[in-house]
Parts: C-alpha cells; structure tokens; sequence
C-alpha cells in the first residue's frame, strides 16, 4: 500500500463512503502479507518511500510471479532484478505486463506514472563488458522516477573519452561508476566532480581480477574525497542510493534559493536603511552648516 491508496482510504472513511470494517479488510496485510515461501512488505513504500523490490536468483518461478501479483495488489510500482527471461515471460502471461531489459534482468512494472524531477544522475562504465550492472543501476533509477544520462565505454585505457565529457558531468547530482579490472574509473571521477560518487565493481576481468574483489579494494582504498563503494556487480544498489540523492536534491532545489538570488536579497538589506536615520543625519548636517 502506498501514500496515495491509505490516504484515499482515509478520506473515504471520513466521508462515509466506506465502512470502518470495510477499510480493515483493505488494511489486513498492513504490514505484510505472510505467502508461506515469503512475507511480502507492502508497508515499505511509507516507510522508505519506495516498495519492496524483489530479487529473483534463488527463487522458483511460480514463486516469483506469486510475489509479482501480490505486490501488484498492493499498489505502487514493481522492480524485481536479476530475472532469467523465462522469469519475465512467466510474469507477463500472469500479470500482463512487464517491461523486461534483457541485459540489465530486470522487470519493470508501472502503477504510477512517472513524476518529472529537476536533476540528473550520470552513469557511467568502464567498458562493454561492464554494461549489464550499468543499465541495472540505470533501470533502478527509472522505476523510481530518477532522470539519468549514460555515459559507456569510458574507461581510464582512453580517458580522453571520459574528459569529453567532463562538463556534463559535474552537473549531474550524483555519479554511478562501474568497472572491473583495477576499478580506477571511480577514483578519476571522483577527482572532477563535487557531487557523491557511488563506485560499483564488477566482476569483469582476468585471473588475478579474483572476480571483482581487486577492483572493490581499489575503490575502497581510493584517494578521492566523495567516493563510496557498493558490493561487487550491485548496480540495484548503486542505482537506489543515487535515486534518493537525487530526490534530496530536487527537493533541495525547490525548498532553498540560489545562492545568487539569496545574495541578491542580503545586499539589498545590507544597503537599505531607515527613513528615521536618513532624516536625523540630515538634522545634523544643518546643524554643523549653521
């Protein structure tokens, strides 16, 4: 249950449009609804400000699209990751719909529609191969009305495609970084940008890469001031942490003046002064005239 479905119950309920009684069997699993295989928390979207997502590796099918269904009952919109495409079509002939991303093995499903927001999150990979955890982080950000801009292929072997676009980047209100072999994208990053820095390793790259270990202790060990690090290959979890800067952020943004406007308006106090102490330093210079 989101915000908008208990606050539509509220009302209805003060308008006698619905019974106390009626209201209580919409709010039987508030919190969570016990499934035996799994208790799915339909209370998260209010306390976290987006619902349960749904990881998929480990789960049988039917168990997948028994919680897809049930989320779906509880309003909001549904991510789940790391989805085999024999999951997603499984989804879709149950539920309907299903945007599913091949690369990325997520399943996207919209209740809501997207709300627009001032600001950007950037992601960017390394390399090609280091595709699959960017367009997670990517798909992360979509579903939670996060606007992103992509930036691929631009790793340290070339950095002058990175330095391309530099300028862009240090608008963005935080950066997603992901790259394997010695992960040193992160840290160059970090040294052109004043915004957060979330650094994903990936599991990208040769025998003593130890599959993605190598470039999470590079990054955890990186240089650069604003550079926080997230488990091997979690794009999801890159890709979250940058949607909820980037909301802070647009709230920021439309809560607070600009810097130039509220210097604009402590100028003005700074050089206005009463009308009482203009006429009384006017008294005194006739004064000293006579």
């Amino acid at each position: 249950m989101d915000e908008a479905t208990l606050r539509r119950l509220l009302l209805e309920v003060r308008q006698k449009r619905r019974t106390v009684d009626q209201a209580l069997l919409d709010l039987r699993h508030l919190p969570f609804e016990d499934l035996g295989f799994a208790k799915v928390d339909h209370h998260r979207w209010l306390r976290c400000g987006f619902p349960e997502v749904i990881y998929c590796e480990g789960k049988r099918t039917d168990q997948v699209v028994a919680i897809v269904e049930r989320r779906l009952a509880g309003g909001g919109n549904v991510l789940a990751t790391r989805a085999p495409v024999e999951v997603a079509r499984a989804v879709r002939r149950r539920c309907g719909r299903g945007k599913y991303n091949a690369m990325a093995r997520t399943i996207s499903i919209r209740q809501h529609p997207a709300q627009p927001r001032s600001g950007f999150v950037a992601i960017v990979c390394a390399g090609t191969s280091d595709l699959p955890v960017a367009e997670e982080a990517r798909e992360t950000c979509a579903i939670m009305d996060q606007p992103t801009r992509q930036f691929y292929d631009v790793g340290v072997a070339g950095i002058h495609r990175l330095l391309a676009h530099s300028e862009e980047l240090s608008q963005a209100d935080a950066v997603v970084t992901c790259a394997g072999m010695e992960g040193a994208l992160a840290s160059v990053v970090g040294g052109l940008v004043a915004c957060p820095v979330i650094a994903v390793p990936t599991s990208v790259g040769y025998g003593a890469h130890l599959g993605g270990i190598a470039p999470l202790l590079a990054m955890l060990n990186s240089c650069a001031a604003g550079v926080s690090v997230v488990n091997i290959d979690n794009g999801f979890g890159a890709g979250y942490i940058a949607a909820l800067i980037g909301r802070a952020g647009a709230k920021a943004r439309q809560e607070v003046p600009s810097a130039p406007a509220a210097a604009r308006g402590q100028g003005v106090r700074r050089h206005q002064q009463p009308k009482s102490a203009k006429r009384t330093r006017g008294r005194h210079t006739r004064r000293r005239a006579r």
